[in-house]
């Protein structure tokens, strides 16, 4: 039996690190991709650069993009145009950079698993993160698309939204900001790396059949649709 590969962007450290590793638990070959200190060091913005390490690696089975960042903390009217640009760089078309060079291999084979990180601010909107709320929406409604149009392929594509979680890119999150979106939280506390790592391995095998282009909460209760 061929061992599966998977390809965890953001997988230094945070939810990929926690992905890679639980995959890695299932059997899987796992490569993690991150600016450093991955097996990988490339940054997905960086389409030469990203193609180069894509021939190097060859077939990815699973694709986790979990790589993202915060961007600004401030008020929308405060923000800059390069912020912007900034977060919807890394956060949208960092993900679609990966899936469209990793994904054709998956529909030829006949089997593949894209599990794209997006989160609770991509559905509630939070206040201060306009920039990093659009980018994972747009992540959402793109995961929705894709999802629809390689339904047949035998390649499923999802996203998981989850709520604060314990990870180093909320380290950078304002504590005000942090509170709020935590008492947001009926069950009274973050999540940690680990329970996000678990859905994420369901939704990289077989285990999952009959779902794509869907959304996944993890959240703790916070989520409402």
């Amino acid at each position: 039996m061929n061992v599966r590969t998977a390809l965890v962007t953001g997988g230094a450290r945070g939810l990929g690190a926690a992905t890679a590793e639980r995959l890695r638990g299932d059997g899987l070959k796992v490569t993690t991709l991150d600016l450093d200190g991955a097996d990988v060091c490339v940054d997905i913005t960086d389409e030469t650069a990203l193609r180069r390490a894509a021939e190097a690696m060859g077939p990815v089975d699973v694709l986790v993009n979990s790589a993202g960042i915060v961007g600004p903390n401030k008020p929308l009217l405060e923000t800059e145009r390069d912020e912007w640009l900034r977060v919807l760089d890394v956060n949208v078309l960092g993900t679609v950079n990966t899936m469209r060079l990793f994904v054709p291999g998956m529909r030829d084979r006949g089997w593949g698993r894209v599990v794209n990180f997006a989160s609770m601010a991509g559905k509630d909107g939070n206040p201060d993160l306009a920039a990093y709320s659009a980018s994972k929406a747009a992540v959402i409604a793109l995961t929705k698309a894709v999802g629809k149009e390689l339904a047949t392929s035998g390649v499923l594509v999802n996203v998981v939204t989850p709520a604060v979680i314990a990870t180093p890119m909320n380290e950078t999150t304002a504590p005000d900001v942090l509170e709020r979106l935590t008492s947001l939280i009926p069950m009274g506390r973050i999540g940690r790396p680990e329970e996000v790592a678990e859905l994420v391995a369901f939704l990289s095998s077989d285990r999952v059949s009959f779902s794509t282009g869907a959304v996944y909460d993890i959240s703790g209760g916070r989520a409402t649709y």
